[in-house]
């Protein structure tokens, strides 16, 4: 049994689902966090997952220089085998305190670069890995060349916050302006973490987007899947859905995992759960982003459902230094899919009327009356979500959006 250390989380939910991974590869594990409080919040799950935390410590998890030094004492203490987290602003933290005490883990300057959306644009296309064309800059005056050189339209973003937060399509001047102020406008994470100034511009590249799920372990990259991802909300990119597997051609699917593993391989990941997205585009596969860790918004889920896979403990097996066993195992769901309520009006909800009873719902959560709704401009805030499982291929993600699409919300104002 190993005892990993936990540095932060999200609080959706891999909030549950890492603790539970962590307990069923027969590992346990100690919590490290800056403000306790951040987890004790109104819609906590019950149980709450940290109760099944061995230790609960706390420490400025925002200052490696203060931070390193902690953990050494802890480590001298309660024998860590391996680190990990499941939070995007976290990822350097822990691939940092890996290598201060000689833990599995990728590499420090690995992670850094894959948590950069710019170092990961340059890396990968100094490797020859297709991605849009880019440039980024700081200032107005050379964001605003910059977007003149590229051409518009072009996608706006941060280059390190994640859950699409203020990533927008732009088609000209006024709308870059206004984008890239309010990028400004949140100088500070949700983590209390300063911002990098600095803004991505991307060529736009129209065409499905997919997702590839991968495990990397002793420098091999294997291919759990791809999985098919709805967008929604333009000129935003709001994840509405996901299905696993994709219905892809095998033409198709060899191209976008290739892509995806060439970037994991420019970058120097490994010990590492990656969700690579990409666009198929009309030239072909182009890089979106490599998030290395596991996919977030349920995609876990579905890909547990299909192949018996469990991606969270397979994060935990692979922070302990173990060899996971990425062998499917046969679940008698050939799809699974969830889709997402995704508001467009502010109010009050007073009332959901929910689903028909259907076998194929393996899972649902819909908003409780009272909740404060605002127009959704990025991947937090849903009013619901529908998750089924179906026998047939290439069928769930449809019966997921019919099911999201019948459901009914009235507000204080009328009714949605």
């Amino acid at each position: 049994m190993a005892h990993l250390l936990m540095v932060e989380s999200w609080v959706g939910s891999m909030s549950t689902l890492l603790p539970a991974g962590i307990k069923d590869s027969g590992h346990e594990f100690s919590f490290l966090t800056r403000d306790l409080g951040h987890y004790l919040r109104a819609g906590t799950p019950s149980p709450h997952p940290l109760l099944g935390a061995a230790n609960v410590f706390t420490a400025d998890t925002n200052d490696e220089s203060t931070l390193l030094p902690h953990v050494r004492k802890l480590h001298a203490l309660f024998g860590f085998d391996g680190v990990l987290s499941s939070c995007d602003y976290y990822l350097p933290t822990v691939a940092a305190i890996a290598a201060d005490l000689g833990l599995p883990g990728p590499g420090r300057t690995a992670v850094a670069d894959a948590c950069s959306k710019h170092r990961t644009r340059e890396i990968c296309q100094a490797a020859g890995v297709a991605g849009p064309a880019f440039a980024v800059a700081a200032e107005w005056d050379e964001i605003r060349s910059a977007a003149a050189e590229l051409g518009y339209p072009l996608v706006v973003k941060p280059v390190d916050l994640c859950g699409g937060m203020f990533v927008s399509r732009v088609d000209d001047d006024a709308q870059l302006r206004a984008a890239v102020d309010r990028i400004a406008g949140f100088p500070v994470n949700a983590r209390g973490q300063r911002r990098s100034p600095e803004i991505l511009l991307e060529e736009c590249v129209d065409g499905p987007e997919f997702s590839v799920e991968t495990v990397t372990a002793a420098g091999r990259t294997t291919v759990i899947g791809v999985t098919d991802k709805r967008i929604t909300g333009a000129p935003a990119f709001i994840e509405a859905g996901h299905m696993f597997p994709a219905a892809l051609s095998p033409a198709d699917e060899s191209a976008v995992t290739d892509l995806a593993v060439a970037a994991i391989t420019a970058l120097g990941l490994d010990a590492t759960v990656a969700h690579t997205e990409v666009k198929l585009g009309a030239k072909g596969p182009r890089l979106i982003e490599v998030n290395p860790r596991p996919a977030g918004n349920r995609i876990t889920e579905l890909v547990r459902r299909v192949t018996g896979i469990d991606l969270a403990a397979v994060h935990a097996e692979v922070a302990a230094g173990r060899t996971p066993d990425l062998t499917p195992q046969s679940t008698g769901v050939a799809g699974a899919a969830i889709a997402f309520a995704v508001p467009e009006q502010s109010g009050v909800l007073t009332r959901v009327d929910g689903p028909a009873e259907d076998v194929r719902i393996v899972e649902q959560k819909l908003a409780a009356p009272g909740t404060e709704v605002r127009p959704a401009t990025d991947n937090s805030g849903y009013l619901a979500h529908i998750m089924v499982a179906d026998r047939t291929p290439g069928t769930a993600g449809d019966l997921a959006q019919k099911i999201i699409d019948d459901l009914r919300f009235e507000f204080a104002d009328g009714p949605a």
